[in-house]
């Protein structure tokens, strides 16, 4: 059998992404030979292409060729004029609903989680330490350094202390319009799923984020806040916080696991330092593993507005009911503004990392991330770190950058994070594990002890979507109920927790 050399997705499409490095010369067709070398993951012109003709890739325009392109060529991101994105008035929305039924079946419908009074289950029983202001920091995380040290081994059933900390709280327009965002982010963190309840919020005394924008009445109690301006010197301030967290582990310790139902699950997909590959393999078998637990009743969310917002029409077809659809387009041109305000485009999005595996422009890559969010019709859609009312796949409205959309779920409640890589990242959340998936059976080779699944079988044929999204559901369950830990875990790499704030900072 002759060795496949590309992969083409849409029967319309005039171009394919190499499997592999092609060297010029390499027949790929009859008649179709290539004129360059062509990377792994970029694209190849299947047939002759003349200036400004339109370029199908999943069956949809990428854009317009800059110049006459012969088939063969090879297509990357200076070939391109950009299209117009798309309107956001009178989208069409329902028109592409897929029952229920017709989802694919789990394997599974329990699982082992920390049921909590309201809302989502957790799926670690954490302490977690919120500050109000980046000022009290450095106190909390050395602080929970001898928490670790001193607390932790006394109370077996606690899995981890966490210092919530944040670049926000003072130094800011307080009451500016878009304030609301991050101060939202900082109370959904503060009531986490995994943090079983149990509320611990350390301030200075000074911040303009003071308690009560962020606790209710009935929270803002001295056995929930701690002020550092209120102890005297370091000692004082520091047995205070110890003394503070020892009386919520000992709550917090009584907590157990116990068989949960999937309608109790809530978890992110998201992708970074994606490739042409991604949207072939990892998405796509992640959007399987997502339809799985919507079918199970679970819920899902899918994010990063500047990477579906080419794709935007084609999500409204999904959005279940006119108020998704209509928040759904509110949310996207709020963003629309918040870019034109800033002077850039969407296509300010893809990296130089993006480039050069394989995607030519921000509606290529649109295309890939959207189908991290599967087939389910869409219930809901949120605003960045709002909490989600409905159970089923929810689009939430976050920035595409990881370190922002990650902390923009966590805030939202996800207990886990699925996250799609081609070019390969050590990105992590304290809070929520993190499994990593890869696109490419390359990717996983080289960083064999950092990426948990690859997806890469599917480009070469070994494997189906439905395979690798399988072992993604699976493997989702297992970290969920604490039977697995993911590499990201293992070797405890966290990134900061980078809310968004698109309020001015004074």
């Amino acid at each position: 059998m002759a060795e496949k050399l590309f992969v083409k997705i849409q029967e319309k499409d005039n171009v394919a992404i190499a499997l592999r490095d092609l060297p010029k010369g390499t027949e790929i067709l009859p008649g179709v030979v290539t004129r360059q070398d062509i990377p792994q993951a970029h694209k190849i012109a299947l047939t002759d292409i003349p200036k400004d003709g339109e370029v199908y890739r999943y069956g949809v325009v990428l854009g317009t060729v800059i110049e006459d392109t012969p088939a063969g060529t090879w297509i990357n991101e200076h070939s391109l004029h950009l299209p117009e994105r798309p309107g956001l008035d009178n989208m069409a929305w329902g028109t592409n609903i897929v029952p229920k039924d017709q989802l694919p079946d789990p394997p599974r419908t329990t699982w082992m989680g920390y049921r909590n009074a309201e809302g989502p289950a957790g799926t670690r029983n954490m302490l977690g330490i919120v500050t109000t202001v980046q000022c009290t920091a450095g106190v909390l995380k050395k602080a929970v350094q001898r928490m670790k040290q001193e607390l932790l081994p006394k109370y077996p059933n606690v899995d981890d202390i966490v210092a919530v900390t944040h670049p926000y709280g003072c130094g800011v327009a307080i009451n500016a319009p878009n304030a609301f965002l991050p101060i939202r982010a900082v109370r959904n963190l503060i009531h986490h799923p995994n943090f079983g309840g149990e509320i611990m919020v350390v301030g200075l005394g000074c911040e303009k984020l003071s308690y009560d924008r962020v606790l209710t009445p009935e929270e803002n109690i001295p056995e929930n806040v701690l002020t550092l301006q209120d102890w005297p010197g370091h000692d004082a301030m520091m047995n205070a916080l110890m003394e503070m967290a020892d009386r919520k582990l000992q709550k917090l310790n009584k907590r157990t696991r116990e068989e949960l139902p999937l309608s109790d699950l809530l978890i992110g997909m998201q992708c970074g330092g994606s490739d042409a590959f991604s949207g072939v393999t990892a998405n796509p078998s992640a959007g399987y593993a997502s339809d799985m637990i919507v079918k199970g009743g679970g819920t899902v969310m899918f994010s990063e507005v500047t990477e579906f917002r080419d794709g935007v029409h084609m999500l409204a077809a999904r959005c279940l009911d006119q108020e998704a659809r209509d928040k759904l387009a509110a949310e996207v041109g709020w963003y629309d503004n918040y870019l034109d305000e800033g002077g850039v485009d969407r296509d300010a999005n893809p990296t130089p990392g993006n480039h050069a595996g394989g995607l030519s422009n921000i509606v290529e890559k649109a295309m890939g991330s959207i189908a991290k969010s599967g087939t389910s019709p869409i219930v809901q859609v949120i605003g960045p770190a709002e909490k989600p009312a409905k159970k089923g796949l929810i689009c939430a409205c976050t920035p595409a950058s990881d370190i922002v959309c990650g902390p923009s779920q966590v805030a939202s409640g996800i207990g886990l994070q699925v996250f799609m890589t081609g070019r390969g990242t050590p990105y992590g959340l304290e809070i929520s594990p993190v499994i990593k998936v890869c696109s490419r059976n390359e990717m996983k080779d080289h960083w064999f002890d950092m990426i948990d699944i690859s997806a890469g079988p599917v480009a070469t044929g070994e494997k189906t979507i439905a395979e690798v999204g399988t072992e993604i559901f699976n493997m989702i369950l297992d970290v969920a109920s604490g039977v697995k830990q993911p590499f990201s875990d293992q070797y405890g790499f966290h990134n900061d927790m980078c809310i968004f704030n698109p309020a001015p900072i004074t």
